[in-house]
């Protein structure tokens, strides 16, 4: 099963586009550890350092949803 759930990252330009995965400090900031992550399928991106605001709400909307975290 592939994930369908993407982040949301800036690019050089400034503009936003649909990312490879979440960085660390965005499943570091809803408790998330990678071996988790990805059992629940969740992308993740070990080369990004950023942790947007938008990406850790779709973390924890997505954590309230499935019943399984």
């Amino acid at each position: 099963m592939i994930s369908l759930l993407r982040p949301i990252v800036k690019g050089i330009t400034g503009r936003k586009r649909k990312g490879k995965g979440f960085s660390l400090k965005e499943l570091e900031a809803v408790n998330l550890s990678i071996e988790k992550a990805k059992r629940l399928k969740i992308s993740i991106d070990k080369k990004r350092r950023s942790a947007h605001e938008e990406n850790i709400n779709i973390l924890k909307d997505f954590i309230k949803s499935d019943k399984n975290v």
